[in-house]
């Protein structure tokens, strides 16, 4: 048995002396706390189904007994069985609405079963009743961002923060959550703080990368994505956003082109850096795909950079094949955003 399973194990004899303290004459809560010692014990023991059986006789004899619908959460937890375990932790929380730990343990049920919305109230209560819980704020505001409640992601993230502003999880959720808000430099902050204190973490990499690629600074993004897929080549996002640095870098190059040639109408034809640019592109959309062929922003990306390709060359193969993109990226996301704008480029280059 390990130190801390001992210590849990000391509390709750503990507590059950000190009950039993109060109930001394009084037989079926007497009894009922006989029957809560032999379920802990047999759950140190991983005798969960007879343990499981003594708590049900436990609370028929006291259905109040708080500790024992607290104990029936932890197990049916353990055993994941999920559902019931919520519906123990909910009468452990009504009977005892002081215990921080059930409440907690209430929170994290309901977030693995993806039931964000009673997770956050259950998180939330827990950090009214410890304030300074790391984990029950951090959880909290990853569950309010699931529902999209991103003021309060926002707010227990931040009192996450001020706990402890050197974890990484935090620093991410923040920018993820000022993302959301269009707040990109706060953004980027954040997720310029988390990778100092995780500097090799691909995922922070790619949003700081993608927040870059929001405000216009496509070269830091060009090199975190880079270093992203170096660290793992198999992130097709990194991949699909790599893509997408090119055809912006290319549209840079385009717009410097032009104010160039405003200036000096002798500067030289770039045609093969924009060449160069696109042929990337469609190298890192290509790539995406074949990590995950179900990736329809790739699709759409790899049509954008086929037909800018055909324009530039005059190449009506390139042109199909651009439009074949598209139509994929339609069959597997047919409800996408811009959705009828893909539609009039499929007729207008269809008809061409």
């Amino acid at each position: 048995m390990s130190n801390s399973t001992t210590t849990a194990f000391g509390i709750r004899v503990f507590l059950v002396g000190v009950i039993l303290s109060f109930l001394a004459g009084c037989a079926p809560e007497q009894k009922a706390v006989e029957l809560y010692v032999d379920a802990a014990m047999l759950s140190e023991l991983n005798e969960d189904e007879q343990a499981i059986q003594k708590l049900d006789s436990a609370v028929r004899l006291n259905n109040r007994f708080s500790l024992a619908y607290s104990l029936r959460g932890d197990i049916y937890q353990k055993v994941k069985s999920y559902e019931k375990s919520a519906t123990s932790y909910e009468k452990a929380t009504k009977l005892n609405p002081w215990s921080f730990r059930d409440y907690f343990n209430l929170g994290r049920v309901y977030q693995i079963m993806e039931k964000f919305a009673k997770a956050v109230d259950a998180y939330g209560k827990a950090c009214e009743l410890e304030p300074n819980h790391l984990e029950a704020h951090v959880n909290a505001a990853k569950c309010s961002f699931q529902i999209k409640d991103f003021n309060r992601a926002l707010v227990y993230g931040q009192q996450a923060e001020r706990i402890d502003p050197n974890v990484s999880e935090i620093q991410k959720l923040l920018g993820d959550i000022y993302e959301t808000q269009k707040d990109y430099d706060r953004a980027i902050a954040s997720y310029k703080r988390a990778l100092e204190i995780d500097s090799d973490n691909p995922e922070i990499m790619i949003s700081l990368a993608v927040a870059y690629l929001r405000t216009g600074k496509n070269e830091p993004a060009k090199e975190l994505l880079t270093s992203a897929i170096e660290l793992r080549p198999d992130n097709n996002t990194a991949y699909q956003y790599l893509g997408y640095c090119y055809l912006r870098l290319r549209e840079q190059a385009v717009e410097s082109y032009k104010l160039a040639l405003q200036k000096d109408s002798n500067t030289p034809e770039i045609e093969t850096s924009l060449t160069e640019y696109l042929d990337k592109a469609i190298k890192n959309y290509s790539r995406a795909i074949e990590i995950n062929s179900k990736d329809w922003e790739a699709f759409r990306g790899l049509g954008v950079a086929y037909m800018l390709k055909a324009i530039d060359s005059k190449d009506d193969a390139l042109k199909a094949k651009a439009i074949e993109q598209w139509r994929l990226s339609l069959d597997i996301k047919p409800d996408q955003p811009r959705r009828e704008r893909l539609l009039d480029l499929i007729k207008k280059y269809s008809q061409k």
